[in-house]
């Protein structure tokens, strides 16, 4: 795990870039505190920040093939590097490590791009190819790790791991992007390809970048049409056999995030999807497997009590902290330092990936990415109701369509999303739409009438919604003849190339690396993923059963009892509690009019009005708003 950074051009001096490489590491040290290195081939610098999992004595960066051609940098882990070993071994290549770093180094310089398929893990890296004079740049197919780059009309490219270490190059500008304002208040989050600053973009999920001589061209390494078009395998036939195979596959993805040559911890809460981890986990690892949860001190939020008794039925040696409100607004310059872009979430990982890292462990799994492929979500119930009445509604006259949006954009919360998602043109594009946040009037209204225009010039469609429409084409197609609409796939793939994408892994990635700490999902592998995918959705996800009933089915015989009778709660925090007390005063000093009005993107009196309206009323749902619009004016802000 690594922050990476690079500087490719034919115009400026190795000295220049050299020194705009050095900045760029520098904004990094928190991704990788143990080792640094940069080199200069040509008209390419790279760097590197290192966080030592494998072969620590032997794994630096940036790494060079025996001949001097081939350079690399690399944040990640590549879990089957072993596997690919002795393949390259046979073709000629001579290993001088026991990382993945060198494996990585050699698959690229053997095949190239044609490589990328065969890797199972996560990462983002560039590989310099000095006789080509091309650099690749590529990010694993479901986003794990993030790549940032700047493209300058000249020819320049700078890449890095964050968009702070592109800004400290001083060869970024730093101007904010209205659609990208826009974006946040309408996901929550900011989707790729755009970030918060106008000249700094994002690769999405599997994609690569190639430059050559001043040119760049982005292109798909892996999509989900591709993986669905291509066959993903037989399907189990019946619901013994997916739940026996679903736990073979389980152990498979728990073994392969196991490896490392550094402590390997878990983080566990109160529900299924981390106890299936750390069940599995403990069968390789025995009672050393340290795990580490969070709660709070108002126990109506609180998971505490059923994070300890799950670690006690496995035998795990488990380290509960309580996050207060208080502590929270004593870490909140902490916290906002840590943001790379803007979001309205994963505090709880800054917490237990601070807790792991004190607590000895450099790599922690996580349970994040079940709901994602196993019904969690309360969209796999939704999206088929919605999507059979879809072509019900656009067949109605179009006044009679309009009366009845207006009627519900005058009504409440669930009423305005029930207008939004009529309003979508496509299946896809009503997939993503269960992720939206606020409607366009809303805002419109934040927005300053100088950037309002810009922000909704950016649409109103999902960034991931074209990509989701071939898939979705590509799973009708392949759906046996006369069955439904596999509505639950659709699901599945809306969250995981969007929500999860977007928001859940980007912010695990910060917030774990600002702590230095490998986190590590083992849900979100790609082998697992497509054989998800693969399933009957008929069978995966069954009408009428509770929500993951095969992902605690496979693993009943390791859980507590009880967890399995629990229903399923979702993690959240107190958030409503604590805006209204030890964070008070950053949402009204954050949302008040002279902050809101200074980087000149927002309505200077619209936020105070909603924050005031939260602080008066008693809608406690409405705090992820408010909370997130402080968080995006607080980063556009800052300098």
């Amino acid at each position: 795990m690594c922050g990476i950074a690079g500087f490719v051009s034919l115009r400026h001096a190795p000295a220049a870039r050299e020194a705009a490489l050095g900045r760029m590491l520098a904004a990094q040290v928190h991704r990788g505190p143990d080792d640094a290195g940069s080199a200069t081939s040509g008209p390419a610098t790279l760097g590197m920040r290192r966080l030592a999992i494998f072969d620590p004595a032997n794994g630096r960066q940036p790494m060079v093939s025996p001949d001097g051609r081939h350079h690399l940098v690399f944040n990640g882990a590549i879990y089957n590097f072993r596997a690919l070993r002795p393949d390259l071994a046979a073709r000629g290549w001579v290993f001088h490590t026991e990382c993945d770093t060198e494996v990585l180094l050699a698959a690229l310089a053997l095949d190239g791009a044609a490589a990328l398929p065969r890797l199972r893990g996560m990462f983002a890296f560039a590989f310099w190819d000095a006789r080509e004079r091309t650099l690749l740049l590529a990010r694993d197919a479901l986003g794990q790790k993030p790549l940032l780059y700047h493209a300058d009309p000249a020819g320049a490219l700078l890449f890095a791991s964050e968009a702070r270490a592109l800004l400290a190059s001083r060869q970024v500008p730093a101007d904010l992007d209205p659609a990208a304002a826009a974006d946040f208040l309408r996901w929550q989050s900011i989707p790729a390809p755009r970030t918060l600053h106008a000249g700094i973009r994002s690769l999405r999920p599997g994609e690569c970048l190639r430059w050559h001589e001043g040119r760049s061209d982005v292109s798909a390494w892996w999509t989900p049409t591709r993986a669905l078009a291509s066959g993903l395998g037989p399907p189990a036939p019946d619901v013994p056999a997916l739940r026996a195979e679903l736990r073979a596959r389980l152990d498979d993805t728990i073994q392969a995030h196991l490896a490392a040559d550094v402590p390997v911890g878990a983080f566990l809460s109160g529900g299924l999807d981390s106890a299936v981890v750390v069940a599995l986990m403990s069968r390789h690892t025995g009672p050393s497997l340290k795990t580490f949860s969070i709660g709070f001190e108002e126990s109506a939020w609180s998971e505490l009590d059923e994070a300890a008794a799950t670690a006690r039925h496995l035998g795990v040696e488990h380290h509960p902290h309580i996050v207060t409100g208080a502590s929270v607004a004593g870490d909140l310059p902490d916290i906002l330092a840590g943001l790379d872009q803007p979001t309205g979430d994963g505090l709880n990982t800054f917490y237990a990936a601070r807790a792991a890292r004190a607590g000895g462990v450099t790599v922690a799994l996580s349970g994040l990415g079940a709901d994602e492929l196993f019904g969690g979500y309360p969209s796999f119930r939704r999206l088929p109701r919605l999507a059979r009445w879809l072509p019900v509604w656009q067949s109605l006259p179009a006044p009679l369509r309009r009366l009845g949006l207006a009627v519900l954009a005058a009504g409440d919360t669930s009423a305005r999303k029930l207008g939004a998602s009529l309003a979508a043109g496509s299946p896809a594009a009503l997939a993503l739409l269960q992720r939206s946040v606020l409607a366009d009037d809303a805002i419109a209204r934040l927005l300053a009438p100088s950037t309002s225009g810009a922000g909704a010039a950016a649409g109103k469609e999902h960034p991931a919604t074209p990509a989701l429409t071939a898939a979705w084409a590509a799973a009708l197609a392949a759906r046996p003849p006369g069955s439904a609409p596999p509505y639950a796939l659709l699901a599945s793939l809306a969250e995981t190339t969007g929500y999860m994408a977007d928001l859940l892994l980007r912010d695990s990635d910060e917030f774990s690396m600002r702590h230095s700490l490998e986190l590590r999902v083992p849900f979100v592998d790609l082998p697992l993923v497509e054989w998800a995918w693969a399933q009957h959705p008929a069978l995966l996800h069954p009408r009428g059963a509770a929500p993951k009933a095969h992902l605690a089915a496979a693993c009943a015989d390791l859980l507590p009892p009880a967890l399995l009778s629990r229903a399923k709660r979702g993690f959240t925090l107190p958030f409503s509690r604590w805006l209204r007390g030890p964070l008070r005063p950053f949402m009204e000093e954050t949302l008040g009019s002279a902050s809101a009005s200074r980087s000149g993107l927002f309505d200077p009196y619209v936020p105070g009005r909603l924050w005031r309206a939260f602080r008066d009323g008693r809608d406690d749902r409405a705090w992820s708003r408010v909370w997130s619009l402080a968080i995006l004016i607080h980063l556009a802000n800052r300098k």
